[in-house]
């Protein structure tokens, strides 16, 4: 008989693909964490991953993967709607996002309107949200670029024009429009690949058979713009976070091409049970004034 602890597990390693890592992440020893998933798949008479070379998710372990976090979404789903029907309040919201500054004012809102929820933050790339929604490990997540999957809801929040940042002594400071071919020699400063704007430069390259010559990947968003003022290189900057968060002395250059923006969209499961708590956040972000940052 299939148990809870080992269907947890093999989420786990079915989503890093890499056992050493996945028992780090679950604090349990590798080999016991080995015979569990053997343990497994000889219980559905079926092999789960290949293993030929990397440890890879094979077509039947996908299969059983998005029945096991629908399966598991449903026993959260469960426990929460008993812990909500049983307490006094409206419980606790889990919002994933890319980034958390875009949702500082919204957040704040919300917290004032309703001081007794819990609120759960957790940092995710977009790759990640539907599994998350689908597992109801999360109840909405808010992307920056667009999720293709199955089983979920959305609504645009609003679209964002993303411009290049430079400092105000760099030749191209004076310009109010740059294309990305005048860009292909500069040194960019960007996030780590997987994040939305990691990806957008990315993508705007490739699409002239172009690389970006990146010269530091951060995941702090402040100390990007700092290096950029600094002179130590250039990076594309949304426009609302240039209009909210970005420090004076530097200058935001629009990028000559349709493609240099983002969609913001927030994504809930088309068929989870939301809290109370997290239908109150989501008719926040949606009815958010989205145009002032």
């Amino acid at each position: 008989m299939m148990e809870l602890s080992t269907l947890k597990q093999f989420l786990v390693v079915a989503r890093l693909e890499h056992l050493s890592r996945a028992a780090d992440e679950l604090h349990v020893a590798q080999p016991s964490l080995s015979r569990s998933i053997a343990r497994l798949e000889s219980e559905l008479g079926t092999p789960l991953f290949d293993r030929s070379g990397r440890l890879r998710l094979n077509d039947a372990g996908k299969l059983f993967r998005d029945h096991v976090e629908r399966a598991l979404g449903e026993l959260e789903a469960g426990r929460r709607a008993v812990a909500e029907a049983t307490s006094e309040g409206v419980g606790t919201v889990r919002l994933a996002s890319e980034t958390f500054l875009t949702l500082t004012g919204p957040l704040a809102a919300y917290k004032r309107a309703h001081p007794s929820v819990e609120i759960e933050l957790h940092w995710s790339l977009a790759e990640d949200m539907a599994r998350r929604l689908r597992a109801q490990d999360v109840d909405l997540c808010v992307a920056s670029q667009p999720i293709h999957a199955e089983g979920l809801q959305s609504v645009q929040l609003f679209e964002d024009a993303v411009g290049v940042c430079v400092p105000l002594d760099h030749p191209l400071a004076s310009r109010t429009s740059v294309s990305i071919d005048e860009l292909a020699d500069q040194p960019f400063i960007t996030a780590r690949k997987g994040h939305w704007l990691r990806r957008l430069l990315d993508r705007l390259f490739a699409a002239r058979d172009l690389t970006p010559k990146i010269v530091c990947e951060s995941d702090e968003h402040s100390a990007i713009a700092e290096l950029i003022r600094a002179g130590l290189g250039i990076g594309l900057v949304p426009d609302f976070a240039r209009r909210g968060d970005i420090p004076a002395p530097i200058a935001w250059i629009s990028v000559d091409s349709p493609d240099c923006r983002r969609t913001v969209t927030l994504h809930w499961g088309a068929d989870s049970h939301l809290s109370t708590a997290a239908r109150l956040m989501r008719t926040t972000i949606i009815g958010w004034n989205w145009t002032t940052p």
